[in-house]
């Protein structure tokens, strides 16, 4: 695709909305048709079984979309690749669907799978492309960022509406940036998933009515991590790495406090629980969606810190890097500091004034494995079952 007229990026992403939005309703009646629910456990924070097949919505609403316009006009070039990375996303979604129907498979078999859709994306000709690096260790570094990224949006699917409103956050700031270096199929990729997320996050939004699963967030993580390499491999258009590593950087930070914190407290890193920076966030005090829109508001900064950068080139290098590392150690150090360990979920919930806007229990399901399977709770209705806080 050489490039879209004007109205050729709205349209994609009005489809994928619109798609999204009709598709999602219908994974929820089936998933409780066929009880494919999250129940409830002690990682979690919700404390009724809710409807998890709201990833299929996503998947399908973006392959559907990406065939569509590819069918009505072809990219000139790079047909295959394009067939690749699809295949390979709808793979790892495949892997989600089966973890989750499955109670949870070993963290091992899913990371080697993911390294392997890593190299899979490597040997398509997409990597980190930093010259002062050999060609080996680019590709050692690829596939880390391949499996980085896509396990960062899974363990960001912790609270309702987060993985899906931040992954449509990165998608537009991809789109923004590929819109300025004339990437055009990354834009219209990167808008299209936008599209998807958004439409998916109706029902996802607090109160959920329905969660992605791994599924949902291993794909947005996936194709959200391959797009951001298309974005360096060409070389007289080449982002820097600071604005690709700034696009998706709440969900880098989430990762990285959750992953230091655990192991500085001596727990296993791939047990889940409600230390991530939204639960931390509701033990300062806020609210579900004033966690949720606080972690928003990071991500719309970064991504428009990324859009100058790509914008302004090498000038804007340093000052970008320098704003993003004082903004990271400013959040890192309060966040770090809760006492998310000592002080139980429930209590937390508690000590927040009934008068907060957004107050109640949901949340989605945190990262797993073992996710899925504890507790007998039984969704009866398409409305959120999430207990919830007395209304003021």
């Amino acid at each position: 695709m050489s490039s879209l007229p004007a109205w050729g990026y709205p349209a994609v992403l009005g489809a994928a909305l619109l798609l999204s939005l009709v598709l999602t309703p219908v994974a929820l009646r089936l998933a409780v048709r066929h009880r494919l629910l999250d129940h409830p456990g002690s990682a979690k924070a919700h404390a009724e079984a809710v409807p998890y097949l709201g990833g299929a919505a996503i998947v399908v609403s973006f392959s559907f979309v990406v065939l569509a316009a590819t069918a009505i006009r072809p990219p000139p070039s790079g047909l295959p690749d394009l067939a690749a990375f699809l295949g390979l996303a709808v793979m790892l979604a495949l892997l989600g669907l089966l973890d989750d129907t499955r109670g949870g498979l070993s963290p091992w078999l899913r990371l080697g799978l993911e390294a392997l859709a890593g190299v899979a994306v490597w040997a398509l000709g997409n990597d980190t492309q930093i010259s002062a690096l050999p060609n080996w260790l680019n590709a050692v570094l690829t596939v880390l960022w391949v499996v980085g990224i896509t396990n960062s949006f899974n363990l960001l699917d912790n609270m309702d509406g987060l993985s899906a409103g931040v992954a449509a956050i990165a998608s537009l700031s991809i789109f923004g940036v590929a819109a300025i270096q004339a990437r055009y199929l990354v834009a219209a990729l990167a808008i299209a998933l936008a599209g998807c997320a958004s439409g998916f996050l109706r029902a996802n939004f607090h109160p959920a009515k329905i969660y992605m699963g791994d599924a949902g967030s291993l794909f947005l993580g996936f194709v959200i991590s391959v797009l951001l390499l298309k974005l360096r491999s060409t070389p007289t258009q080449r982002v820097d790495v600071a604005a690709i590593v700034a696009i998706p950087g709440v969900a880098i930070f989430d990762t990285t406090l959750v992953m230091v914190s655990r192991l500085a407290h001596g727990r296993h890193p791939f047990v889940g629980g409600q230390d991530h920076a939204s639960h931390r966030l509701v033990h300062l005090g806020l609210s579900i969606r004033q966690a949720v829109g606080t972690i928003y508001a990071a991500g719309i900064l970064m991504g428009g810190a990324a859009i100058v950068i790509a914008h302004f080139g090498p000038s804007a290098r340093i000052v970008g890097i320098i704003a993003l590392l004082v903004a990271t150690a400013v959040s890192a150090i309060p966040l770090a500091r809760v006492q998310v360990y000592k002080v139980p979920w429930s209590q937390a919930i508690e000590r927040r004034s009934p008068k907060s806007p957004g107050a109640g229990l949901a949340s989605s399901s945190c990262d797993r494995p073992g996710n899925g399977t504890e507790g007998q709770g039984v969704l009866l209705s398409t409305r959120s079952t999430h207990q919830r806080s007395p209304d003021p």
